[in-house]
């Protein structure tokens, strides 16, 4: 077992992976069927596969068959499943108390985590932080913090983006199928204005950040009102429109514009923070420091947990009883918040992070060299992904990924595809997965394309 993964204090499972049965297994399928008949089928399921146990790098099936996790439950479990200090500082919770409703009777935890919030998002300015239960609600309250502030209406989103899937926040996210397709009509008073997409900017990369910022900032100027906008609302790397960086540039020239107009920015790090890119927060790569911030997945190692942080100012623009819900900043979630931080900082995982892309990005470069499929590398940190395209084009090619998905599937790693034309095959590892599991995984996904 590798070092880092016994650092992560998460069950002894053995760090490698091991079929002891075909992909699904015999009592994933009859789980699978028990779903069908149970469930309603809007739950997808990605690999038809049941978990039984989970740690370092490694998911262990109800079969027995130990996978390869390149997924991290979609960037949650950055701290690894089941992290010593998330389980302990959880558990004693669970038996002190598990709800009072922060509203009613609050509870220290949640200051506590309110207070990490401050200290570790970007800038030095006065922060408070409400919590809440997931990225989309995070998202629409920022939106309506946003509002009140401001006295404006007009959100800003951007081609590619993804927000939620709340009646607001599918306004918010761009793309139609599965996250919009039928639920209309959505809230009005959204516009979404062309991001940065440096592998498809029709001029070249080079021209991307400079060309990119001026439409945005003319479309808002001429077609939306500055003085209307009340937020932009921006992932400093796009998450479920296919992991775009935007080139580099475009981020500053957006902040200035904001911040010359009054508009309140809002930086969506539900996927991208906490240790993920490398940085505590993407935004802060190139020194972007956001009004408002809004934070969820990696948050609390698996529990359900989301925030709002930003300036105290705007944070307290709202009347008393205007932000909240039941069930916001749990007292168990909250624990594990602060277990899933200490271990963030005992282990420097946004050092891990670096190291993961050190060890990710060349083999990724060497395959698209290999691999004409491949039509682009990019990411930061643990948090990378290849766009898979007809060879001699840029066309998107869902088909070939979801085919390179499955064989990875089928030979025992869990990938996830994306992207706004699903040609986007994305990785997420738990930030404690061994460096022998990191080889391991990408050797599947060279087998994977080569089948393809």
């Amino acid at each position: 077992m590798s070092t880092m993964t016994e650092l992560s204090g998460g069950p002894s499972l053995p760090q490698q992976r091991k079929l002891v049965t075909e992909i699904p297994g015999p009592a994933s399928r009859e789980l699978m069927a028990r779903k069908r008949a149970a469930v309603a089928d809007g739950i997808g399921t990605v690999m038809p596969v049941f978990a039984a146990r989970a740690g370092g790098g490694i998911v262990e099936d109800v079969d027995g068959n130990s996978l390869i996790d390149f997924g991290s439950g979609i960037a949650v479990t950055s701290v690894g499943n089941s992290a010593e200090a998330v389980v302990r500082r959880a558990s004693a919770q669970l038996a002190r108390l598990t709800h009072t409703c922060a509203m009613v009777t609050p509870y220290e935890s949640y200051v506590e985590v309110c207070e990490e919030l401050a200290r570790l998002t970007p800038g030095d300015h006065a922060k408070k932080s409400i919590l809440l239960n997931s990225g989309a609600e995070a998202v629409e309250n920022a939106v309506k913090i946003a509002r009140y502030h401001t006295k404006r209406q007009a959100v800003v989103v951007f081609e590619h983006g993804y927000h939620g899937r709340t009646n607001l926040t599918m306004a918010l996210t761009a793309k139609s199928m599965p996250y919009k397709h039928g639920f209309g009509p959505f809230a009005p008073e959204i516009y979404r204005v062309p991001m940065a997409y440096p592998y498809r900017w029709p001029t070249g990369p080079e021209r991307c950040a400079e060309e990119a910022a001026a439409q945005v900032i003319d479309q808002i100027s001429k077609q939306v009102g500055a003085t209307e906008t009340a937020a932009i609302v921006v992932e400093p790397v796009l998450g479920e429109g296919g992991f775009i960086v935007p080139a580099r540039g475009f981020l500053p020239r957006i902040a200035a514009f904001a911040a010359e107009h009054g508009i309140v920015l809002v930086a969506d790090e539900i996927q991208s923070g906490f240790c993920r890119t490398g940085q505590w927060f993407a935004c802060e790569d190139e020194g972007i420091v956001p009004d408002l911030i809004t934070t969820a997945k990696g948050i609390a190692g698996g529990l359900p947990l989301a925030a709002v942080t930003g300036r105290a100012e705007i944070m307290d623009a709202t009347h008393v009883g205007g932000l909240g819900g039941t069930y916001g900043g749990n007292p168990v979630a909250c624990a594990a918040a602060l277990g899933s931080i200490e271990t963030m900082r005992e282990l420097d995982l946004a050092a891990r992070a670096r190291r993961i892309e050190e060890v990710m990005r060349p083999r990724l470069e060497a395959l698209a060299a290999e691999h004409p499929l491949i039509g682009d590398v990019r990411g930061r940190g643990a948090m990378l992904a290849v766009e898979i395209v007809t060879p001699g084009t840029k066309d998107p090619d869902p088909r070939a990924t979801a085919a390179v998905a499955a064989a990875c599937h089928s030979a025992g790693l869990i990938v996830l595809t994306t992207g706004t034309y699903g040609n986007v095959l994305r990785f997420l590892p738990p930030l404690v997965i061994g460096e022998d599991l990191l080889g391991e995984g990408l050797d599947i996904v060279g087998e994977a394309l080569a089948k393809v």
